[in-house]
């Protein structure tokens, strides 16, 4: 366990180190980030040095450094994976975040494991048979409700029993429309795999919808694109399900949108502790140290698509970007006339302030977003707070639809951008500084918040002070001196016979050297997490057969499930057995719910509720046709197609060890 059951961590994302550090300097108790190789973003891998120095400054503050290892593997590519699963290790991290099973079956180092959102967990089953194969932490489903979340929490069991698992949730960032692991559209269509870390990303697309008859019931709409995920208003909700890690998403997102949504989640989650704190029932976050910013955290600033809690309340009508995969930003003003070469707009605040540089966009008649880069803005007049003209980096020519009455939208506030660029942090653990004297000079101790000590001693003749006021606080002042280091003194106290005179310069050393040991002693106290012991004899898997959406692409990760009593066993959609139509994807999100169109929905109408069936919808881009068909028990929907042969045929080209006949079904 990597949590005490009182514990809350925030887990942020980073593309780099340098971003993984100021996820740190923000806030974050842990951060993900991918390793050299086999991660779920094939683009933002990061070399063993880069990864050395970001552990190393989040072990300052007791935060921990997940790497993503998880995407599927071949056989070809286990020892590979190994070997970077040692390196990570030696380099200082504190847990790998896996989808392959199969990792389980070979020689890996004693980290410990946690499983990816990728692993599709929805049930309270399958997320106890993960914490009973040796999975530290789990990362549920972005679908589930708080209900469902509470039942995976108790079926987890005592939340003090040893090798029992912590809760890992999505809170914020884009939302995939399938359940993790369960889409293999990408893959189908161009041969690059969502499960290997290089989704093509359909469901951004806009789409045609038609009806089993042929007739339209949506024209160019992003029916398979949602709106971005913020559960800023369920954090407690979440907490009282049994969620103690609490996950940003965004390992491709700019250190802005990491700064900024760290520090808007920190906030939170510092405010629910300080209430639960004054309520008798304590919380505390997970690493060290209290952090203040230079700005006030803003979501609505960074990229996104609007946002919605998606299915946390419950199911909900309005969770798509249909119209839109782009950011619309925020509605600022209107325009009020259209020049040659600018645009003049009336602002509906006088405290909005446009800047060059600034990006505005606007919907035209068939609701596309059109984006205007802002060369230059300037006041119409010198008096004017709420009259602006801006002279567009394109031609006006390219504004279509840009006319009198236009709504105006601002999603790049180039003020905003520029105060994150800076220092925008300070993250500082308290601690406590107490001088006494001794027989040849003088003593600190520093005691820190986590209950670490580092001292010094000082050889210095006792010489009165002349001015015992001045000297005393002299002496307070240079104690107190922390501002260079990631600490903050609490305290200063003072344990002397009478004050004494003692220069600044020796103070200072004293200071120093007191801190360097304390550091130290942090260093050597540093406790790294344990691998969890998978329960014996081997738990057995929920289901005795996987079919492709199980993932198993080596030979290892088949022997796994074998292990767990798995008696059928059939081989990922990456190994290209299944020639004809599957359900490419699987997802929460209905077509027919979003449209109004679902038989459940017949409001008032009496006795039309169960017999007017779902029928399969057609989705058309270009030459691309998907079919939708409609799973009402559970109230999902697939999106079915096959594969496309050029596919089939890059794949001869390049073949895999895995699998070249469908799996033996073991008895």
């Amino acid at each position: 366990m990597s949590l005490l059951p009182h514990q809350l961590e925030l887990l942020s994302p980073a593309r780099d180190a340098d971003i993984g550090i100021e996820a740190i300097n923000h806030g974050a108790d842990a951060v993900y980030i991918g390793g050299p190789a086999f991660g779920a973003r094939v683009g933002a891998g990061n070399d063993i040095r880069d990864l050395e120095r970001l552990v190393k400054h989040a072990h300052r503050f007791n935060s921990r450094i997940f790497i993503t290892l998880n995407t599927i593997l071949r056989d070809d590519e286990l020892e590979d994976a190994r070997k970077m699963a040692w390196q990570v290790y030696e380099a200082g991290a504190d847990a790998l975040i896996i989808q392959d099973m199969g990792l389980l079956e070979i020689d890996m180092p004693p980290i410990q494991l946690h499983a990816s959102t990728q692993t599709d967990i929805r049930t309270p089953e399958k997320a106890r048979f993960l914490q009973d194969a040796g999975l530290s932490q789990i990362v549920l489903a972005r679908e589930l409700t708080v209900q469902q979340i509470a039942a995976v929490h108790k079926a987890l069991g005592p939340v003090d029993a040893p090798g029992r698992a912590n809760i890992e949730f999505f809170i914020h960032g884009a939302l995939c429309v399938a359940y993790s692991g369960q889409c293999n559209i990408s893959h189908a269509q161009t041969g690059r795999s969502a499960n290997r870390g290089d989704c093509s990303q359909a469901c951004r697309l806009p789409y045609q919808v038609t009806d089993a008859q042929g007739r339209f019931i949506a024209h160019d709409k992003h029916v398979l694109s949602m709106k971005d995920n913020n559960q800023s208003d369920n954090m407690r909700a979440l907490i009282d399900a049994g969620v103690r890690s609490f996950k940003i998403e965004g390992r491709y997102k700019d250190m802005g949108y990491v700064k900024n949504i760290t520090a808007h989640y920190r906030t939170i989650i510092d405010g629910i502790m300080e209430e639960r704190e004054a309520s008798g029932l304590p919380l505390s976050r997970s690493s060290s140290g209290r952090t203040s910013f230079t700005f006030t955290p803003d979501p609505l600033q960074n990229f996104n698509r609007e946002f919605t809690d998606y299915f946390v309340t419950g199911r909900k009508q309005d969770i798509g970007a249909f119209d839109t995969p782009k950011n619309p930003g925020q509605a600022i003003g209107w325009v009020t006339k259209v020049g040659a070469d600018f645009v003049e707009l009336e602002v509906s605040s006088p405290e909005t302030v446009l800047h060059n540089g600034d990006g505005l966009c606007y919907y035209d008649l068939h609701k596309e977003l059109v984006g205007m880069a802002i060369n230059r803005a300037e006041p119409v007049s010198p008096r004017s707070t709420t009259q602006w003209r801006v002279f567009p980096k394109d031609p006006m020519e390219g504004f279509k639809d840009l006319r009198k009455g236009t709504e105006i939208n601002r999603n790049r506030d180039m003020d905003w951008v520029r105060t994150l660029d800076k220092k925008s942090s300070d993250r500082r653990i308290g601690l406590w500084a107490y001088l006494s004297e001794t027989p040849t000079g003088f003593a600190l101790t520093l005691t820190d918040e986590d209950g670490f000590a580092g001292g010094a001693q000082l050889d210095h003749a006792h010489q009165p002070a002349t001015d015992a006021a001045k000297a005393e606080a002299s002496l307070r002042e240079h104690l107190a001196r922390f501002g260079a280091t990631i600490f903050a003194v609490n305290d200063v106290g003072l344990q002397l016979s009478q004050p004494w005179f003692i220069p600044a310069s020796a103070v200072n050393a004293l200071r120093r050297d007191a801190l360097a040991d304390l550091e130290a002693n942090r260093a050597k106290g540093f406790l790294r997490l344990q691998r969890a012991t998978p329960v014996e004899p081997p738990a057995p898997y929920p289901e005795d057969t996987l079919s492709f959406l199980g993932n198993v692409f080596n030979h290892k990760a088949h022997d796994f499930y074998v292990r767990h009593g798995v008696k059928v066993i059939d081989a990922t959609y990456e190994a290209h057995e299944e020639e004809g139509e599957v359900s490419l994807m699987i997802t929460k999100h209905c077509v027919r719910f979003s449209m109004s169109l679902c038989p459940k929905q017949a409001k008032g109408v009496t006795g039309v509720q169960g017999t007017i069936k779902a029928e399969p919808l057609m989705l058309i881009n270009g030459k691309e046709k998907l079919t939708l068909r409609f799973d009402c028990k559970p109230c999902e929907m697939h999106v079915v197609g096959k594969i496309k042969r050029q596919v089939l045929n890059q794949a001869r080209e390049t073949p895999m060890s895995f699998y070249r006949t469908r799996p033996q079904r073991t008895s």
